[in-house]
């Protein structure tokens, strides 16, 4: 049997696409969260590896029958989940290519295509994004990469400036470092600050409040620095954050970064989420003072269209970002490294290996182009500024964050649920309730988050597949459900909203 018979694979590519063509075309029909139990694979497989081969039709039904049932649909319309991970065509095809020629690009010379294009896409994006030129890569110091993940970016970002501090500082003060962030920062910074060394106790969090929509204060990050070092701690690190996972809180960068140049710290700007919205000039306003950061990440793969992974990172200073991740060995040296006129993206990340990542967001870029990423974006910002609008024509709910983007936080109020009008602990018990039940259905799947002690709903639209029709009949089955619960009728006009429901200065982009 040959591995790779160019007549076979021919047949059996063609088999897969026409499967995950068939796929698509009835994702609706599936339950969007899976409904299969722990163990369930092992109870339908054999317990070893087949000895001989078996043909690809047998195994595409067993995808069917037994690999299906435990997927949770990212790519349904009706996943309204965490933050959506995008797909398309044009992302599909170039996941296609970048496999099938299965470069390992870990320098210029391994590949220099694959090199010299993730430059240009970074390139391309640096100018979507009007981000500072001391970020690009046609600078003295700064440069982009494609990363996998935002904890890739955190892990790299942060040995940057702890291994900066101790070659300043030495070696022995290592404990007393310490890195900074707020509440609504995502777990994974955590988890990075432990993976690089820093002590759990020194990843500092900054209390946000619902009053000043969860922003990280500058004022209260200044005051909590100020007594660290007052303790002995070493501030090195802030993470500022443009859309944050529980609420899309956008954080005001440029106070941010003023407070941390006075204690010459390494500032990243993680923009996941929200980073794809800025390509629209309506929403590039949010990262304002970016150009005081160190660095700055978003992922591709949540709203740009880009099959995952894709991390886009972008710092100003390769140097000592470069320094603590660079390796050499004589069995990869060459010339055209050895001059410093190209990039070898090993020195960039953890691995050694990297696939050609640039090959599917550069196809991305090209089959759509700026026009069409935009107007995509807009879509799902107004289907989610629709779902607000419904939210707020029920006077049994209310929005508990302020919406800047496509993502809407909401629960029954504690008003609609008792008499106990301010008892947080009873709605956050139903809403909880609420949420499982409209989960149960299959027909959607939303998630939940936990902010100031209190329990919210999240809508987040963003599925490549999603229309109106489907943000319509999801908040129609919240309703339904809410009224079984509750047990009383459903309000149908926008009089019945009460006023303090309403979020002050909400977005209406």
């Amino acid at each position: 049997m040959n591995p790779l018979n160019p007549v076979e694979f021919r047949r059996q590519g063609h088999m897969v696409i026409d499967f995950l063509a068939d796929y698509y075309e009835n994702i609706e029909k599936y339950p969007v969260k899976s409904q299969v139990k722990p163990g369930y694979l092992f109870q339908s497989s054999p317990d070893c590896a087949p000895m001989y081969p078996e043909p690809i039709e047998a195994i595409l039904k067993d995808v069917q029958k037994d690999i299906i049932p435990g997927i949770t649909h990212w790519q349904s319309p009706n996943f309204f989940a965490y933050f959506a991970s995008s797909a398309n065509t044009a992302s599909f095809l170039g996941e296609m290519l970048l496999n099938g020629f299965n470069v390992v690009g870990f320098n210029w010379a391994s590949s220099p295509a694959a090199t010299e294009l993730e430059i240009l896409v970074m390139e391309w994006l640096l100018k979507l994004l009007q981000l500072p030129q001391s970020f690009s890569t046609s600078s003295d110091h700064g440069g982009g990469v494609l990363l996998g993940t935002t904890c890739e970016a955190f892990v790299c970002t942060l040995l940057a400036a702890k291994e900066k501090t101790l070659d300043q500082i030495g070696r022995e003060k290592t404990e007393k470092l310490a890195v900074y962030c707020s509440d609504q920062t995502h777990f994974s910074f955590q988890k990075s600050a432990k993976i690089v060394g820093i002590k759990p106790q020194n990843v500092r969090q900054v209390v946000t409040t619902r009053s000043t929509n969860f922003e990280l204060s500058p004022e209260s990050l200044d005051e909590m620095i100020k007594r660290d070092i007052e303790d002995g701690l070493i501030p090195i690190y802030l993470c500022a954050t443009v859309g944050t996972t529980s609420t899309t809180a956008v954080d005001p960068l440029g106070t941010l970064c003023e407070v941390a140049s006075k204690y010459n710290m390494w500032v990243h700007v993680d923009a996941a989420y929200a980073g794809s919205a800025c390509i629209c000039p309506e929403f590039r306003h949010f990262l304002d003072g970016v150009e005081g950061a160190s660095s700055f990440s978003f992922n591709a793969h949540k709203w740009l269209l880009t099959n995952l992974a894709c991390c886009c990172l972008w710092v100003k200073d390769k140097s000592s970002f470069t320094k603590p991740l660079s390796t050499t060995s004589e069995l990869i040296a060459n010339k055209t490294t050895e001059s410093g006129k190209v990039v070898d993206y090993k020195d960039w990340q953890i691995s050694l290996a990297r696939r050609f990542q640039a090959l599917k967001l550069w196809m991305v870029l090209r089959s759509y182009g700026t026009i069409a990423l935009r107007e995509y974006i807009r879509k799902h910002v107004k289907m989610a500024k629709d779902f607000e609008g419904l939210v707020n024509m029920d006077s049994r709910f209310e929005i508990m964050a302020r919406r800047y983007f496509s993502m809407v936080c909401f629960r029954v109020s504690p008003y609609a649920i008792s008499q106990h009008h301010d008892n947080d602990h009873e709605a956050n018990e139903f809403n909880q309730m609420l949420l499982e039940l409209v989960n149960a259905t299959g027909r959607v799947y939303m998630t939940h988050s936990v902010v100031g002690g209190v329990y919210v709903i999240r809508f987040a639209v963003g599925a490549t597949l999603t229309e109106d029709r489907h943000v319509k009949m999801a908040w129609e089955l919240v309703q339904g459900q809410a009224t079984s619960l509750l047990g009383t009728p459903t309000p149908n006009s926008a009089s019945n909203v009460q006023p303090s429901k309403q979020i002050e200065g909400s977005i209406s982009t």
